[in-house]
């Protein structure tokens, strides 16, 4: 399955956020952009639907960046994809001419994906994302180099 930029763009910065601001400090738009090697122009335009949902808020100042709004195990993954693309999760639409191959396979293949994407991604909450994105980082970083 292939997902927008978007959406994989603003689950990293998401995940970077929740990472990076755990002692209450603000984590700017360009160390997320540097560290996770996306377009920091880009990333602005990714943050704001999620700023917009309530999930992270702009700090200003000298100090500024973002920080989480709630807390990780009150989010549910399905909202936060929601808000990156709203098209994601959504039920496909009934094809009018029922018995034809494309209805059978949309309501027998694609319709049981989505159902059960909706359902895991519901069960997921972004503490539990992050739990899993920080086990398999920590997984790769077994070389010692001096």
């Amino acid at each position: 399955m292939r997902v927008s930029t978007r959406v994989e763009y603003g689950l990293i910065a998401l995940a970077d956020i929740v990472i990076h601001c755990e002692n209450g400090q603000s984590v700017s738009a360009p160390d997320i952009a540097k560290r996770q090697n996306i377009s920091h122009k880009y990333l602005e335009h990714i943050l704001l639907p999620l700023r917009q949902a309530g999930f992270i808020t702009a700090q200003k100042g000298l100090r500024g960046g973002y920080v989480l709004s709630c807390k990780p195990d009150q989010v549910k993954l399905t909202d936060v994809l929601n808000a990156l693309d709203n098209t994601l999760l959504a039920e496909m639409e009934k094809d009018e001419s029922e018995g034809n191959l494309r209805s059978v396979i949309n309501g027998f293949f694609w319709q049981e994906i989505n159902s059960n994407l909706k359902d895991y991604t519901d069960r997921m909450s972004l503490s539990d994302f992050v739990s899993q994105c920080r086990n398999g980082v920590s997984e790769g970083w077994d070389l010692y180099v001096i």
